[in-house]
Parts: C-alpha cells; sequence; structure tokens
C-alpha cells in the first residue's frame, strides 16, 4: 500500500501571495485546521514544500 500524507493548515492564508493560496486550494486545504490526507506523491511533496510554513505535515 502506498504511504499517504496527513496535511493541516495551521497558519491562515490572509495576506500571502496568490501562488500560495493557489497550491493550498490545489491540495483541498480552505480554510484553518482542515486536514486533508493524499497520496505522497513528487507532486503533492513539491506543493506541501512550498507552504511548509502554513502546514503541518504527517505521514501516515
Amino acid at each position: 500500500m502506498a504511504s499517504r500524507l496527513k496535511i493541516t493548515l495551521v497558519r491562515s492564508m490572509v495576506g500571502r501571495p496568490e501562488k500560495h493560496r493557489k497550491v493550498l486550494r490545489g491540495m483541498g486545504l480552505t480554510r484553518m485546521n482542515k486536514t486533508v490526507e493524499l497520496e505522497n506523491t513528487p507532486a503533492i511533496r513539491g506543493m506541501a514544500n512550498k507552504v511548509s510554513h502554513l502546514v503541518r505535515l504527517e505521514e501516515t
């Protein structure tokens, strides 16, 4: 079974650049403290890396 990532938005996207907002929306994070579980792929890892200062990342 492929590993998955649990990503939680812990900081607000208010006042952040549009690129960061688009990345967060692309991952399905629309509001504070929302958690999504996504496949551990290079694309998702790259997205999480771009907004690492806004999210908490856990491997499951």
